[in-house]
Parts: structure tokens; sequence; C-alpha cells
């Protein structure tokens, strides 16, 4: 299998590209504008042909590049059933299947960072590695005072949700602030700090007192990635 991480620092997201062999079909995940022609590259070289770019979630803290991939691949950009951006190809359900080329993605509704965040679980029939999106970061979890986040929502997201599956599947989160690049569902049962020994009602404590401020391109990204990444008007 082919598995690259790629990394962003301006915002600390990482981008996730998946193939099952060389010369085969794609998928990535939660792609950076700025990052486009690293993408490209990667595609080119191992002689992939993307036909998924899947966002989490609308993103607040940088724009997307699913509009531009799609204009440079041809590709299907996906999101959840319940985003807002009517620009993307196809929005998928909670429990649906993505198969590519021998791989396969199951999405799973997880709100709380906003009310339309998925994650996709790769190979759900024995899984192997879960893609949380902002829901569940390493060592912590995504902040759920905007876009209609919520705490309680969050927590049973994580605790009922991603914990069910089981202990040694890898986490591949969308952002990373302390150098981390993966964990594992038992490793963030035991030791995230906002999580373990924790009922529901400190964990929206917790949230709810965080105090953060928002990101420095809110404003911006958010209504550029309700369109794809792409200026208004564009298809």
């Amino acid at each position: 299998m082919i598995f690259r991480q790629f990394f962003e620092p301006d915002s600390s997201t990482y981008t996730y590209l998946l193939a099952s062999r060389l010369g085969g079909e794609a998928l990535i995940i939660d792609p950076v504008k700025e990052r486009l022609q690293h993408y490209l590259q990667a595609i080119r070289e191992l002689d992939l042909r993307l036909v998924h770019a899947i966002d989490t979630h609308t993103h607040a803290d940088h724009i997307t590049a699913l509009g531009d991939l799609r204009d440079a691949t041809a590709c299907t950009t996906i999101m959840g059933e319940r985003s807002r951006a009517e620009c993307v190809s196809r929005q998928v359900r909670d429990g649906e299947l993505l198969r590519v080329d021998g791989m396969t993605l199951q999405a799973l509704y997880t709100p709380g960072h906003t009310d339309e965040s998925f994650s996709f679980v790769l190979e759900p029939a024995t899984p192997r590695a879960v893609f949380t999106g902002d829901v569940l970061l390493i060592r912590s979890t995504g902040r759920t005072d905007f876009q209609a986040g919520d705490a309680g929502l969050s927590w049973h997201s994580i605790v009922d949700r991603l914990f069910a599956l089981p202990d040694d599947t890898t986490v591949y989160p969308a952002h990373d602030y302390k150098g981390w690049t993966a964990s594992s569902i038992g490793e963030e049962k035991r030791h995230n700090p906002r999580l373990a020994g924790k009922t529901q009602a400190e964990y929206v404590e917790i949230m709810r007192n965080l105090n953060l401020p928002n990101p420095r391109l809110m404003d911006v990204a958010i209504p550029a990635n309700l369109a794809c990444g792409q200026a208004p008007g564009s298809p």
C-alpha cells in the first residue's frame, strides 16, 4: 500500500494520499491549496490516478485544494452529507463505503468540532486506521466553539463512535501542533488528557473554558472552502 503524509506548517495541517499500488487509483484527504503542487508531483511520480479528494469538514484555518485537484485530475470531490459546500461532486452518508482499487474507506459521522464533521475508517471490516479530521487529535480534541460545534456531541463522537474501533487502529488527525504524526485509539483512550478518566460533564466543562482565539484565516477560509477553495462562480 502507498501512504503519504504531507504537512502544511502555517496551519499545522496533515494531508493523506493513499493508493493500493504504484500505477493505481488513489484518494487524498484534507488537501491544502498551498500544497497543491506537492500532491500533483507525488501523484505523477507514483504514476497514480486520483479518483477522490475528500475534506473531513469545512476547515476554518486553511483553504482547501478540493476544487484545484478536481480541475487538475478530474477527480470526484467528496464531503459529508451535512456539508453546506454545494460545490462538491458527492456527499456521503454515515456508514457509506468508498471503494478505490482494492481499498475501502467507511464514512463515519462524527460531529462536535463542526456539525458536519466526518471521519473515515480505512478497511472497516478489520480497521487499520481512522482519519479523524479535527474531531479527535493526538492527546487533544478539536475545539467546539464555532461552526455549530458542540462539546457534548464531540464527546459522543469520540467515546461512542471512534473509541468503539479496535485499540490498535491508527489515528491520523487533520492537525497536530506539537510534532506528533500519528496515534492509536488505545493510546487516546488511555492518555488523552481531555478524555482519559473524565466524565462527559468534565469534558464539556474543559471545552467550554478553552477561550481560544479564532483561527487567523477563519473569515477567509470558511467562505472559500464552501466554494471548494475556488473563487465564487467557479465550477
